[in-house]
């Protein structure tokens, strides 16, 4: 912003020195990275590489076992096919740079491009593993409680259809929020309080009003995965009560063991969502901690959670294994 454009004493100009912001046009941002002792850095660096192995390895074996096992060509099963890919992209997106920011304790430099980027591929991927929880859960609901009706409720076109409904919503929820934030003018400081471009953190680097940018996070953001977790929390009401009235004591507890397994995978992605951007001014160091848990222990969880509990899934791996 030209400040010497405005007249001395205007309000931007006094607005724009009590936030001690330079008059520079910002080209690239500093990611700060999770707050730690520099001596920690390396030990840090080896268990997020160690849980982002693990991350791609699961993921990747997950996926390749529902695409090449004909007999996992099943509703259930393509939707946890995608959110394996999503899984897989998500932490790729978001880790690489944490895990560089554990090298260089002053921080990591990121294009004002790159930043973009990572801003729109997060948000999108973070949106559709949010919209694709509630179309899993929903799948289950359909299978439990509608057992007659579920081949004909979600046959192949419908599982498709709400596939790609799930894709274009994250997509152009995404493309808000980035068109949002990349249209403020950023005048610095320059240094992001994060592991990764989030549009809350980068708010506090724009010389101009976001009260609309944070408006739109609160409701497009925080609102929405609300919303969603609410339908889930609905939908597994009523499945438990199902459930519940199984006679067999034994069906009864596997039930509930797999249900409650998958219920806690998406209250580890829901709940720190929803903490965080329902929040958008807050600027406390805890935001960062807990935006690891949807970031980068979720998608490490997930695999472990959706096969450990799967007797299917774990026949299709073993065949997979013997091939």
């Amino acid at each position: 912003m030209a400040t010497e454009l405005i007249p001395k004493g205007h309000p931007q100009i006094e607005w724009l020195s009590s936030r001690n912001w330079t008059t520079t046009t910002t080209t690239n941002f500093i990611l700060m990275g999770l707050p730690h002792v520099p001596e920690m850095g390396t030990l840090l660096f080896l268990l997020f590489s160690i849980i982002y192995l693990f991350t791609l390895m699961g993921n990747s074996l997950i996926f390749v076992t529902i695409l090449v096992d004909f007999r996992l060509h099943k509703p259930m099963y393509f939707f946890l096919g995608n959110l394996s890919f999503l899984d897989f992209w998500f932490s790729t997106v978001t880790l690489p740079k944490m895990l560089q920011g554990f090298l260089e304790p002053g921080g990591t430099t990121i294009s004002f491009l790159g930043c973009l980027v990572q801003l729109f591929f997060s948000q999108m991927l973070g949106s559709t593993e949010c919209f694709l929880y509630t179309v899993m859960c929903y799948d289950r609901y359909v299978a439990i409680c509608h057992p007659l009706h579920y081949s004909s409720i979600m046959d192949k076109m419908t599982s498709l259809r709400l596939a790609a409904a799930v894709w274009l919503l994250g997509s152009l929820h995404s493309l808000l929020h980035t068109s949002l934030a990349f249209n403020l003018p950023y005048c610095g400081p320059k240094k992001i309080d994060h592991f990764l471009c989030d549009p809350t953190p980068l708010l506090e680097l724009a010389c101009a009003n976001t009260s609309i940018n944070e408006t739109m996070i609160f409701f497009g953001i925080g609102m929405v995965a609300s919303a969603s977790l609410l339908l889930i929390l609905l939908s597994y009401a009523s499945i438990f009560r199902v459930i519940l009235k199984i006679g067999h004591s034994e069906g009864r507890y596997n039930a509930i063991s797999t249900c409650a397994s998958h219920f806690t995978a998406v209250m580890c992605f829901y709940v720190p969502c929803i903490f965080v951007y329902l929040r958008p001014g807050s600027k406390s160091t805890l935001d960062k901690i807990v935006s690891v848990f949807y970031t980068v222990l979720t998608p490490m969880l997930n695999p472990l959670i959706y096969t450990l509990r799967n007797r299917e899934m774990k026949t299709a791996l073993f065949r997979l294994k013997h091939k």
